[in-house]
């Protein structure tokens, strides 16, 4: 990507988002030719020359100091997720240019997998900032049946959003589900600028899929904390469940997701027959493993 276009298209976008009305700004001069605030009327209130705040709309945020940028952030009224990009574009821009690299094949430690296979009741899976699904326990597994079931290793949550036609019927709340996960991949391309992989799948997204190329030209950006998740299970049915993100520190980049519904919900009754189909699953699975084992086995 091109750090300075991806500076200056962020900028004006969040600019082009804030009315004068909200920046609490007299709308002088009638009619308006752009969409927003003006730059000088940013460089007003973040307190810049307005020669100074069109040099970083430029894309050149060397030098500029985290003073600045917080300025910046306040003047456009960033959330607390567009000003950490802002900042890691800044620390991007002022670092010495480095060849993109690919990340290192990410494992999920032993104990890790002891914790998630500890939580049968409650679906829970580990993922990378590519949206790799690296590990799950056996719940998580069958919630996620859909995702799961690419052949393509490690299976990638935003690929199947985009390129499956499956997932608009697996998430009811498509639309949103989609904002979400370009805003959550754009964050990450800002923090790792140089991650090859990365680079490759937002290219393998942008030439298969018009919708993603669409999004991810609005430079939204998000955190991915805690929420609610819908889904339509195949099996089970609609699924509402309350879902908890946990940064692994000891294994920078992973995050870990545990899923809960309401007690005495519907979606509580339908997780514990999932469980059930899962565990019948898994010992029918077993038992087809054994019976080649056992059929091939020469008598004494």
């Amino acid at each position: 990507m091109d750090h300075r276009a991806e500076i200056r298209d962020f900028l004006r976008t969040r600019r082009a988002k804030i009315s004068p009305e909200q920046a609490n700004l007299f709308a002088y001069g009638g009619h308006r030719r752009v969409p927003g605030l003006r730059r000088e009327e940013v460089a007003m209130i973040a307190g810049v020359s307005v020669d100074y705040y069109a040099r970083l709309e430029r894309g050149n945020l060397s030098g500029v100091s985290d003073e600045v940028l917080g300025a910046i952030g306040r003047a456009l009224q960033l959330d607390e997720a567009e000003t950490a990009h802002l900042f890691d574009l800044a620390r991007a821009a002022r670092a010495t240019t480095s060849p993109r690299r690919r990340a290192a094949s990410q494992q999920v430690r032993p104990s890790v997998q002891r914790l998630l296979d500890a939580w049968t009741g409650i679906p829970a899976w580990v993922r990378n900032e590519r949206m790799d699904i690296l590990a799950t326990n056996q719940l998580g597994s069958a919630l996620y049946s859909e995702v799961l079931a690419d052949p393509v290793r490690p299976a990638n949550n935003a690929r199947f959003v985009f390129l499956n036609p499956r997932s608009r019927d697996f998430y009811p709340d498509w639309e949103q589900g989609a904002n979400d996960i370009v805003a959550i991949l754009r964050s990450y391309a800002g923090r790792n600028p140089g991650d090859r992989s990365l680079m490759e799948l937002i290219g393998e997204l942008s030439t298969q899929s018009e919708t993603f190329r669409t999004k991810w030209a609005n430079h939204n950006v998000r955190f991915h904390r805690t929420g609610v998740k819908r889904l339509h299970h195949p099996v089970v049915g609609d699924l509402e469940l309350a879902y908890e993100a946990m940064e692994l520190p000891a294994d920078p980049g992973l995050t870990m997701f545990a899923y809960t519904a309401e007690p005495a919900s519907a979606s509580e009754e339908r997780l514990k027959l999932l469980a059930s189909w899962a565990a019948t699953d898994a010992v029918a699975g077993a038992g087809e493993r054994a019976a080649p084992e056992q059929a091939t086995r020469r008598p004494r």
